[in-house]
């Protein structure tokens, strides 16, 4: 009875511990899943200023089109990709373009004086500061699930049921990570 006893509560603690890790490991994924979509809710606040800004851009600078192009394909692709890695490299290009419309806008002091432009700048750079937040969220439970399906014994089980280490979302090349000097 007493070997039985102590292999029935060996089996007892091993099952309360594997669900313990698989559970802790789903509510980890979630919080990335949660941080992902946050990430997704600013930039399509972004994707939906850029045509207003452009709008206001093009009354003042109508001969600037192949400006407007580019910002306009930039948005256009990084509202397409699908993966993270897609994502990032396309958010980064659509960065770059909005930092070429704002050189534009530089050249013509009566929109820089626009209250309507001065309103789209100001929520655009809102929207900057909030998709930063998000991803420093983001990549803060991508680092914190990482870390939990690496470690051991975890790594065993969650290799065992399918977890995947997650991309981290951030920007690629030093010119990229320069802060972007615009004045008006």
């Amino acid at each position: 009875m007493t070997i039985w006893g102590i292999i029935i509560i060996l089996i007892v603690i091993i099952a309360a511990w594997l669900i313990a890790v698989y559970n802790s490991l789903i509510k980890s994924r979630n919080r990335v899943e949660e941080a992902w979509s946050d990430i997704d809710v600013q930039l399509k606040r972004r994707y939906d200023l850029i045509p207003n800004l452009i709008e206001t851009v093009k009354g003042y600078a109508s001969h600037e089109k192949e400006t407007f192009q580019k910002v306009t394909e930039a948005r256009s692709q990084a509202m397409g990709a699908e993966t993270i890695e897609e994502k990032t490299q396309a958010e980064n290009m659509l960065s770059e373009t909005l930092k070429s419309l704002f050189a534009v806008a530089e050249n013509y002091p009566d929109l820089k004086a626009s209250q309507n432009f001065l309103k789209l700048q100001d929520e655009l750079t809102d929207t900057e500061n909030k998709i930063q937040a998000a991803r420093r969220f983001y990549n803060g439970n991508v680092r914190d699930f990482n870390t939990k399906i690496q470690i051991f014994p975890n790594n065993l089980i969650a290799g065992m049921l399918g977890f995947k280490k997650y991309d981290f979302f951030e920007v690629e090349t030093e010119q990229e990570k320069e802060v972007p000097k615009v004045k008006f």
